[in-house]
């Protein structure tokens, strides 16, 4: 185990030719097309970067890896990804492998060293490893031995509450699904995942206000809104496919604000290089040229930490014309707005703009094009998420919707842009530590168990628990747990005091050099690779951002004969642990979403809806204007400010 006080994510030598340059002004064009060509061939190779490229989010394809952007229901276009997207592609179908003989060479303790980076640019895992207790060096084992280390770790704890099972949000329905089963056979529901450190504050700001915790657009709202709020969001850099949508809305005459500390290249010029209408005679040339199109109307660069007082300066503006309010939305859809406004009232405009670090006038810009827009959107991502106030924040975005009766119409709604490609999938799957009633009782008349009631640890948790000793295992499904938590220090610390750390990735990287007494690297396939099990080819699904479950299967050649799926990594460690034989599920992933047909609503004739081209929406009632909360209301928040 190496000393979390000597964890360094890069080495100085790698930042000896760094130099600071001009912030960029345009994104994507020709450059990105040009970068994405170079990476996936040198990475690829031409055979293979041709046949995934043209797989990415297509109707017969896998979902892409990078993001969770909903693909067009109706039509996809040839080159349906976007140079994160390649990028991803090319990292998982790398032809450099990362073979037995490089952990003989380099130690945990050497390779802890190393930055993130090179880590990475090690190549595929290739088959299962395994540090025993005291040893300096990962050694190969076998599946069945690696998964009986795991089985007597967890079956000589005292409590199942002694263990932690972390999930990514890459991770398929199908596998998240088995997945959580299985923990709460267990007997806990200690099920942290990436949701907490991310979209955990949407989930909560929006469920207690309209009775759903995702957002409430489709694709087609773009199509049709005039007015787009985009805040604490960097498109271009995170979520670039959105750029196309937000282009198309703009082509249209859609209006945009910009809410951000800092301006977003994308946002500023946006050069698409696979443009939907574009003559491809003229592409190069206009690429050449570097002409886009400008998407942000007004950018209003704000303190950070400070939306929560613009977005109460606005509402408050707003309401110094009562002919600005949809009164008939707020009497018959809406609850709270008396004790709203009389918050609003309790603090002055000085002292909310005050707050922004901008001045009144750009304020005030901006809620007129708010009170002159007729269909409203408002898009968020981790630049709101993150902070103290976040959930306080999301809310007053939903009340400023609220005043202008922009949910549950065609061209209106909230936005949270998720990361993970699948992440919210992964939550409406049971990935959660604070399980519903009617879930357990569903999974126990379906399974024949008695679920665990008992919420579990968050991530936050998760690591205390670790660093004080009261949990001893970790598992995780996917993702850097290490690298993605709050302060790598003392996570490192708690993971070191575990007894055996599991983590189930196909890249080498930190979370998996920072380890308990015993440790293992299980490596499963890639969403690209084909799944072939029993000689069958099977598929998984993933919910995207706005609620479209859809299908995804991969087309490559798997990088090693040793890679088994996560859904038979699960059910193999089921039958380890629990002694219980799903084979059935392993070797056919339809039984699996017959199963979630009937624990999960919104799933019915799962099998059949998922094989039509786009898959199918989960429902979404505020989506339609009804909100399923306590009161039935689309509820106002009062935050004291």
């Amino acid at each position: 185990m190496s000393n979390p006080k000597e964890i360094r994510s890069e080495t100085p030598e790698e930042f000896a030719d760094l130099t600071v340059s001009k912030p960029a002004d345009s994104a994507a064009g020709l450059t990105s097309v040009l970068l994405t060509t170079k990476n996936s061939i040198s990475k690829m190779g031409l055979a293979d970067s041709t046949r995934g490229l043209a797989k990415i989010n297509q109707f017969d394809g896998f979902d892409c890896q990078s993001c969770a952007w909903a693909d067009d229901d109706r039509e996809r276009k040839h080159a349906e990804f976007c140079e994160n997207g390649a990028k991803a592609l090319a990292d998982e179908a790398t032809k450099t492998l990362l073979t037995a003989d490089f952990f003989a060479e380099h130690s945990v303790a050497e390779l802890s060293q190393r930055s993130d980076y090179w880590l990475n640019a090690q190549g595929r895992l290739t088959e299962p490893m395994f540090l025993e207790a005291g040893a300096s060096h990962y050694t190969p084992v076998s599946w069945e031995d690696a998964l009986a280390v795991v089985a007597e770790e967890l079956n000589s704890l005292e409590s199942p509450d002694e263990a932690v099972f972390y999930t990514s949000g890459r991770t398929s329905n199908e596998a998240a699904y088995i997945y959580q089963l299985f923990v709460r056979m267990f007997g806990t529901n200690n099920l942290p995942d990436c949701s907490n450190m991310c979209h955990e504050s949407s989930g909560a700001a929006l469920s207690e206000t309209i009775g759903i915790g995702k957002g409430t657009v489709t694709l087609e709202d773009f199509e049709r809104c005039d007015l787009i709020l985009i805040i604490g969001q960097n498109p271009g850099t995170n979520h670039p496919r959105m750029l196309a949508t937000l282009e198309k809305a703009k082509q249209r005459g859609a209006k945009m604000i910009s809410i951000n500390p800092l301006p977003e290249a994308g946002l500023m010029n946006f050069v698409n290089p696979n443009p939907q209408d574009s003559n491809p005679i003229f592409l190069p040339l206009k690429l050449l040229a570097g002409s886009g199109t400008k998407l942000s109307d007004l950018h209003l660069p704000i303190r950070i930490n400070a939306d929560l007082a613009l977005l109460k300066a606005i509402s408050k503006i707003i309401l110094e014309n009562e002919d600005s309010l949809d009164q008939q939305f707020i009497e018959n859809k809406t609850a709270g707005f008396a004790e709203f406004r009389e918050s609003l009232e309790n603090v002055s405009l000085d002292e909310l703009v005050a707050q922004t670090g901008l001045e009144v006038e750009q304020i005030r810009r901006a809620a007129e094009m708010i009170r002159g827009a007729k269909r409203i959107i408002s898009c968020w991502a981790m630049g709101l998420t993150q902070h103290k106030d976040s959930v306080a924040t999301i809310q007053e975005i939903v009340n400023l919707h609220l005043l202008r009766g922009q949910i549950g119409k065609p061209g209106t709604g909230l936005c949270p842009v998720r990361g993970h490609s699948n992440v919210q999938g992964d939550r409406t799957m049971g990935i959660w530590e604070k399980p519903k009633p009617e879930f357990l009782q569903s999974l126990e008349n379906e399974f024949n168990f008695t679920a665990p009631k008992k919420h579990g640890f968050d991530t936050v948790e998760a690591i205390k628990a670790m660093h004080n000793g009261s949990a001893k295992v970790f598992f995780a499904l996917g993702g850097n747990f290490l690298s993605a938590t709050p302060d790598t220090k003392f996570t490192a610390e708690a993971l070191q005091k575990t007894n055996l750390t599991s983590q189930v990735i196909t890249k080498l990287n930190r979370s998996a050099l920072v380890t308990g007494r015993r440790a293992l690297i299980l490596p499963p396939l890639g969403r690209s690779e084909k799944d072939l099990q029993n000689g069958t080819g099977q598929f998984v699904t993933t919910e995207n951002s706005m609620g479209v479950v859809q299908m995804s299967r991969g087309v490559l050649e798997p990088a090693s004969v040793h890679l088994r799926s996560e859904i038979r990594i699960v059910t193999d460690l089921a039958k380890a642990v629990l002694g219980v034989n799903w084979d059935e599920y392993a070797d056919d992933y339809s039984l699996i979403r017959e199963k979630i047909e009937r624990t999960i609503p919104g799933f019915e004739d799962f099998n059949n809806r998922v094989r039509r081209p786009g898959g199918f929406y989960l429902p979404n009632k505020p989506r339609t204007g009804e909100f399923p909360t306590k009161n039935c209301k689309a509820n106002f928040t009062a935050t004291e400010f």
